[in-house]
């Protein structure tokens, strides 16, 4: 399945008025050959893997939370480093296929809508990744998208993004529309506090501009 494919399918589901559907319509038709998936490398993503590599793992605890997980490979590193993890996908046949893929998992994985997340995954996680995810949803959904990604972190959570990066007069172009500084800056009158971010260009060809930025809930204060 190629990213024209792909657009095209998003659009019929625009025009449905049904956007959130176009996730679950896409691992559908590529659930026979998941490798086909144009975003789908079948390995954990480099940027995530360099990150971690770097990170002090003693401020980060031990549950940990992937967003938009789909087929599960960012799910799994987590879980080989040593984090207790949840991840989870809108799309069934995604989760299905995460479940097939590692039938010996120490994952739990589910089917969630960040849009409307249920309690037990929220107010929950030391760790939460998200790659790639807010990006592909359409502007009208990202404050929303944003306001859950904040409610998963525990006290003291630490939230990781990563995305394509674009400055405020580029053309965004296709979907998926990389993000600029000022939407990310909404975390922070969400209550998060910006710990560290990154505006570089990767090692595909040609480069393409990312950004990785981390985010940590407040520690509940003391009761005076």
């Amino acid at each position: 399945m190629d990213r024209a494919r792909v657009r095209e399918i998003a659009q019929w589901y625009v025009d449905k008025g049904d956007f959130m559907g176009v996730f679950e319509a896409l691992y559908a038709e590529a659930a026979d050959a998941p490798e086909d998936i144009p975003w789908a490398d079948m390995q954990p993503n480099p940027q995530l893997i360099a990150w971690l590599a770097a990170a002090d793992r003693q401020r980060m605890g031990r549950r940990a939370l992937v967003v938009g997980c789909g087929l599960g490979d960012d799910a799994e590193y987590l879980a080989a480093a040593g984090f207790d993890v949840t991840a989870f996908d809108i799309a069934p046949t995604a989760v299905a296929l995460c479940q097939a893929r590692f039938p010996e998992s120490k994952v739990t994985y589910v089917v969630a809508n960040l849009l409307d997340l249920p309690a037990e995954l929220t107010d929950q996680f030391d760790f939460v990744v998200e790659i790639y995810t807010v990006q592909a949803m359409k502007r009208r959904y990202r404050s929303a998208a944003l306001r859950g990604l904040a409610s998963t972190l525990a006290p003291g959570g630490l939230l990781l993004i990563i995305a394509r990066g674009r400055e405020p007069d580029e053309d965004p172009g296709h979907m998926p529309w990389p993000l600029t500084k000022a939407e990310l800056d909404e975390f922070k009158a969400l209550g998060l506090q910006e710990a560290s971010f990154e505006r570089y260009f990767d090692q595909e060809s040609p480069p393409v501009r990312r950004f990785r930025a981390t985010y940590r809930r407040l520690e509940r204060q003391a009761a005076s």
